[in-house]
This record gives structure tokens, C-alpha cells and sequence, in this order.
């Protein structure tokens, strides 16, 4: 590869990282604040009801749902589960019962109730019609049932997360392209917001 071949690639490798940095920047100066208030709020709520917090997610949301329970146990002191943690349970549920009901029936099990709370983490929020995360529209309707309060941190609006829960925060759409890899991204930096907020933090990190 001659020198210009490798100077055009180093500029179109720079391009794309100056381009996806400057979409996180305005991602950031887009976010609804107020809406993530309304989540601190509940949250608060639901620590001071002693409810417990269900986070559910499926894909990279489901790795982000793991993350995010630990931290609202270790360092804002509040009960907290996510389903996909329990590797066996999910897959006989999905083996014996199929997908979709993975979580309605983990709720079921645990014994949902109107002291707790769903955080649900997810790119489109799901979609019945469009037979999308089907499993977390199921559980989102099993909790609605229940009396139970809904949060989502959502990549999209209209999706079924968006539509039924008491308050869904929408990452902003900067880059069609780039809706997943942001919105899973912004799911970890708003967690680790709400944990780290003095209304709800009880542990410090140890850096």
C-alpha cells in the first residue's frame, strides 16, 4: 500500500471517529433532563417503599440490565434483578415455553407487585404488531396489570415501552445509523447517573 493509499485511509478512519464523537456531544446536549428527574423520582419512591427493581433488556441491553442491577444494589442500596441473569432459567423457560414469556413468567414467579418497579432497556422498546421483543411487551402488560410502575430508556418512540410506561426517556436520534450502538451506549450513562445521584447513592465506588 503506497503513502497516499494510507494517508486517505487515516483520514477516512478519523472522519468517522470525529463524526460518531460529535453525535454522542449532541446526543448530550439533547437529552430530556426533566425525564430523567422523573426517573430519579421514582426510583426515590420505590426505595423508600422498600419495592424491588426488575431490569429487563434482551441483546447488548441485556448485558447493560446486568450492569445496571449491580450497581442499584451495591451503590444505591435498592433490591434489584435481572431475569437474563439466571442463564438456566431463561433458556428452559425458552426451551418448554418459548421466548416471548420469559419474563411475564419470572415476574409471576417473583411475585410482582405495586411496591416495584419494571426499568425496561431496549433500542426500539418492543413491538407486538412487529412480533419485536415480544417478551418485553408481554412483561411490560403483566406489570401494568399488577399496578406496577414502568421506567424505559428507549432508542425509539411509538414502541411499546414508549407508549406504556410512566416515564420512558428517549435517547435522541442524532444518526439513524447509529440509533443502537447509542442508545445502548446512553442506557449506561443515564444508570450510572441515577446511582450516582446524592438523592439515591448510599455507597461510595472505591475510586
Amino acid at each position: 500500500m503506497d503513502i497516499y493509499a494510507i494517508q486517505l485511509m487515516k483520514e477516512l478512519t478519523m472522519e468517522f471517529i470525529d463524526a460518531y464523537v460529535n453525535e454522542v456531544s449532541k446526543i448530550c446536549e439533547q437529552l430530556d433532563k426533566s425525564k430523567i428527574n422523573e426517573m430519579l423520582l421514582q426510583l426515590v419512591d420505590l426505595k423508600k417503599r422498600n419495592g424491588r427493581l426488575f431490569v429487563l433488556g434482551v441483546g447488548g441491553s441485556a448485558g447493560n440490565a446486568s450492569h445496571a442491577v449491580n450497581d442499584f444494589r451495591k451503590l444505591a442500596g435498592i433490591e434489584s434483578y435481572a431475569p437474563t441473569d439466571n442463564i438456566s432459567e431463561v433458556t428452559a423457560r425458552t426451551n418448554d415455553e418459548g421466548w416471548e414469556t420469559v419474563f411475564e413468567a419470572y415476574l409471576k414467579v417473583s411475585n410482582l407487585n405495586d411496591k416495584d418497579c419494571l426499568l425496561i432497556l431496549s433500542v426500539g422498546g418492543g413491538d407486538l404488531n412487529k412480533k419485536v421483543s415480544v417478551n418485553l411487551c408481554r412483561a411490560i402488560d403483566f406489570a401494568k396489570l399488577r399496578k406496577v410502575k414502568i421506567l424505559g430508556i428507549t432508542g425509539k418512540e411509538n414502541g411499546h415501552t414508549h407508549v406504556n410506561a410512566d416515564v420512558c426517556l428517549v435517547i435522541p436520534q442524532v444518526n439513524l445509523l447509529n440509533i443502537t450502538p447509542h442508545s445502548e451506549a446512553f442506557q449506561a450513562i443515564i444508570w450510572h447517573l441515577l446511582v450516582s445521584h446524592p438523592k439515591l447513592k448510599v455507597n461510595s465506588t472505591k475510586w
